[in-house]
Order: structure tokens, then sequence, then C-alpha cells
């Protein structure tokens, strides 16, 4: 794509998979496009809300629960149209294979796994424990950086080559961000929700609030 000189760079979205225990960036997934539109949906955790106790009523027992929705396209157009060597070579050959199951395998236990857990329950071991996945961390620029489980995951493929390799899909993605509810305060997905929330409250101060005259009030009800 052709941009003119100076225009500012535009940011990717996208996703980091961090070792769970140690913090290591084990894989960086960019975003090709950065989806038009963000779904964020927050559900409020009212200690009172259920029960009727009045004395509850105004009371939160923890961060709400935010949902994320977005759809993200990957195209391989460009990259077909000048097979040459590097990514265009893969897209030549595969198509968005290597890009939609980079996105796919986040949510898949590793094959090494799943044959370890077959194994062990062959020798009677009782209890396996199930796979632990990595930390991850959906980036919205560098000041959204949110710890999230991706909970709904679904692809529609558009466009093939003679090969039936799909080079134009949709990825919608659904995610739940990690509050320290979640993970605790000594995780660093904890820390990073800690900073987001942060932020939030730093944002809110910057704005005066409203006047009790823009509501037709001259006065407390």
């Amino acid at each position: 794509m052709t941009t003119f000189p100076g225009s500012p760079r535009i940011l990717k979205a996208g996703l980091v998979l961090l070792d769970p225990d140690t913090s290591a960036v084990q894989r960086i997934i960019t975003l090709q496009y950065n989806p038009d539109t963000l779904t964020r949906t927050l559900q409020v955790q009212g200690a009172g809300a259920e029960s009727g106790d009045h004395i509850e009523a105004l009371r939160l027992k923890g961060p709400p629960v935010e949902t994320i929705k977005l759809d993200a396209e990957i195209d391989a157009t460009d990259q077909l149209e000048s097979p040459g060597e590097g990514q265009n070579q893969v897209a030549t050959q595969l198509g968005i294979y290597p890009q939609l199951a980079m996105l796919e395998t986040i949510i898949y236990p590793t094959s090494d796994h799943l044959r370890q857990t077959d194994l062990l329950a062959l020798i009677g071991t009782i209890e396996v424990a199930p796979a632990q996945a990595p930390l991850t961390l959906f980036v919205w620029s560098r000041t959204r950086i949110l710890p999230v489980r991706v909970t709904d995951f679904s692809i529609t493929e558009e466009a093939f080559d003679v090969a039936l390799n799909p080079i134009r899909a949709k990825v919608s993605l659904g995610m739940r961000v990690l509050s320290v509810n979640d993970l605790g305060f000594d995780n660093k997905g904890g820390n990073l929700f800690m900073s987001y929330l942060r932020q939030k409250e730093q944002l809110a101060k910057r704005l005066q609030g409203g006047a009790l005259g823009a509501l037709g009030l001259t006065g407390t009800p």
C-alpha cells in the first residue's frame, strides 16, 4: 500500500502470549488490519443485586466483568500479486492458513500435552492437570493492554486460490478481560489490569463534571 510522505505511522492491534510463570514473550500476533469497531460490554458485580438486601444495595463486590468483541480481516491478495520471497511466497503456497493457524492455536492445548495426557491415563494416573494456557494480552495501543481469555472464536473463509487455500477471511473474536479477581495481585496479568483501572480513573478526572442546571435542577432533589 502506498502512503504519503510524512503520514503518521498507524499502530497495529494484536495479541501477545506470555509464559504464565516467567512472563517471557512466547508469541506476538499482529492483526493485518485494525478492526473498524470494538464492542465492549461491562457486567456490574453488585453485592446485593439479587438478594434484595438493602444494606448491600450500593456495594460493589468487584470489578465488572468486561467482554470484548471484534472482527478482524485477513487478506492475502496483495501478497499474491507480488509472490517474491518470504511472507509473499508463503501466501502463494498456503494462502492465509498460517495466519489462521497462529490465531487458532491460542485456544488449543499443544499436541505434546495431549499425547502426554494420554500416556499418563494409560499408566493409571488418577488425576491429570488440564493444560496451562499462556497469559494472553490484548493490545489496543500503548495505553490499553489487557489480560484476556479468548471465549468465542469463529472464522468465515471468503475466498480461495486454485488449491482451495483460503486467501481472505474474517475472524470474529470474543474475549473476557481477566481482573485481579481472576489472576490475583501478584500476577503479571493482575498488575496490567490494575494499570488499566488506574488509567480509567485518571482519564475520568480530566473531564469536569456536569452541572445540575443542565439537568433542569437547582439543587439536590
